[in-house]
């Protein structure tokens, strides 16, 4: 009889010790487990959206606003990846090209539309939109876990971060990240087979014949 109860008392600790262990194999919910080799942590596109309203007439900008114009720019530091637009659609063509011209110093062209902002635009004047995107990694980097229970197989909470935070911070636009680059397929089609077509025309080596090869020396010795 007691061989019996140690024999019993040792099968109950062994299935207390086997439901230890398998609850310290269980870190939370299946969903925060990433059992696969795809990145949680994506890099996330963030819009921001400047206004300026200008003074304008049916023929274009005042010089004086002009200035104001080039200095607004130069204040934001204008760059690759920013979109500009103008806010209102009864802008005169003198309007819109006196703002192209002073965006094409930064090498940036003006859109055809303006995304929508706050405030009324008062007669006679037009609104200049500056539309700047950041690209970041939220929750990067992630150490909230030191060890990985290989037991889950899942990933570290910081995968992913290293690449996908070095993306976010060398892509030059943004923007390019949800929808790609955009371009007119004739000029790359034209660039790509200027070479071909060089190539194509170019005389043969041969056309003009083989040059005449003596074996005597200059001295005719």
């Amino acid at each position: 009889m007691p061989i019996r109860k140690n024999r019993a008392a040792g099968a109950a600790i062994a299935l207390s010790l086997g439901l230890v262990l398998s609850a310290c194999n269980t870190t939370g919910a299946d969903s925060a487990i990433n059992r696969s080799l795809d990145s949680v942590k994506q890099p996330v596109v963030e819009q921001q959206t400047y206004a300026l309203d200008l003074a304008a007439t049916s023929g274009g900008l005042p010089i004086a606003e002009q200035r104001r114009l080039a200095d607004w720019f130069d204040s934001m530091n204008l760059r690759y990846g920013d979109r500009i637009g103008i806010d209102d659609a009864m802008a005169s063509a003198g309007v819109r090209g006196d703002v192209a011209k002073i965006a094409g110093r930064y090498g940036l062209l003006v859109g055809d539309g303006a995304p929508v902002t706050q405030g009324f635009i008062e007669p006679g004047n037009v609104r200049v939109v500056v539309t700047r995107s950041r690209a970041f990694v939220p929750g990067c980097p992630d150490w909230s876990e030191h060890v990985v229970e290989y037991g889950n197989n899942s990933t570290s909470p910081n995968y992913g971060c290293a690449v996908n935070g070095n993306l976010a911070a060398m892509v030059a636009d943004p923007q390019q990240l949800l929808h790609g680059a955009a371009g007119r397929s004739d000029t790359v089609i034209m660039s790509s087979t200027k070479a071909i077509q060089s190539y194509r025309e170019a005389k043969p080596t041969g056309a003009d014949g083989l040059p005449e090869v003596s074996t005597q020396s200059s001295g005719g010795k």
